[in-house]
């Protein structure tokens, strides 16, 4: 039985990804108007009211824009952590009455046939999560907005078939750019965001000692980054270690304005 991801749309222009079954359908972040998620979701075959849950990784508004248009149209129950949802709750207009379900951060809880697996991240936020999703023994992480990646980051995803992990910035991009001091200092440190080559060290090391297959570039920067930059850097920091790109591993990109590759995780036989 195959396991489902998409990247409906990945970068600080907004973020939605989403994780599937045949019988359990669900979203990550809702950071982009209720009409494009539809929109993206109908062209993977995806019907809006068959969604069974929609997750928030933390409160920014790239992540959480239509979350009240979401829930109030589709009645999509939302889980997110206790002090995430008292950080968003007053941004996405009323959801009284709507179902809310609090989870306790980093204890696993189940959707339907999906385990889920929130964990901590390091970003500006009040309480940030990455997850990761098994089902029938196939596993799909999602770690972005996340200035650095521990050790217990790493335990949590090396073990996943597909992971999509941040790439955002070129450094020297960052520094010499037109953003102002305060933000530059912010996404270059360890609360803002990885940078390419960080990327590309997260992605030997978990290629090394796990059995992901399948990586994809996420969160990419319009400002400071290019797509063909991102996938060349970590493609040559990966390969100087000695991973055939194609053999040992594929790497693929996510999309600030478009959906990306539909893969179908499948268990091994």
């Amino acid at each position: 039985m195959s396991f489902k991801f998409c990247s409906l749309a990945s970068g600080s222009s907004g973020n939605c990804q989403y994780v599937g079954t045949k019988d359990t359908k669900l979203l990550i972040d809702a950071g982009l108007t209720g009409k494009y998620i539809t929109n993206a979701l109908q062209n993977i075959d995806i019907e809006a009211s068959t969604i069974n849950g929609l997750l928030v990784t933390h409160e920014h508004s790239d992540h959480i824009k239509s979350v009240g248009v979401l829930m109030r149209k589709f009645d999509m129950p939302l889980y997110v952590n206790e002090k995430t949802w008292e950080a968003m709750k007053e941004k996405i207009g009323s959801v009284e009455g709507k179902d809310i379900r609090i989870f306790n951060s980093c204890d696993p809880f189940f959707i339907g046939d999906i385990r889920v697996k929130p964990y901590n991240v390091s970003h500006d936020a009040i309480n940030p999560m990455g997850f990761s999703f098994v089902h029938d023994g196939s596993k799909i992480s999602i770690t972005t907005d996340s200035g650095c990646v521990t050790d217990e980051i790493i335990d949590e995803i090396k073990d996943s078939d597909l992971l999509v992990l941040e790439s955002n910035h070129d450094v020297e991009m960052v520094k010499f750019g037109k953003y102002p001091w305060y933000l530059k200092k912010r996404i270059l440190s360890d609360l803002g965001h990885l940078s390419n080559e960080a990327a590309g060290n997260i992605v030997t090391e978990v290629v090394k000692k796990g059995k992901v297959k399948y990586v994809l570039l996420a969160h990419l920067s319009k400002e400071n980054n290019f797509p063909e930059l991102a996938y060349e850097t970590v493609k040559n920091i990966v390969e100087d270690n000695k991973i055939k790109i194609g053999l040992d591993m594929n790497l693929d990109l996510t999309y600030r304005n478009r959906i990306g590759r539909v893969y179908n995780i499948r268990k091994p036989l």
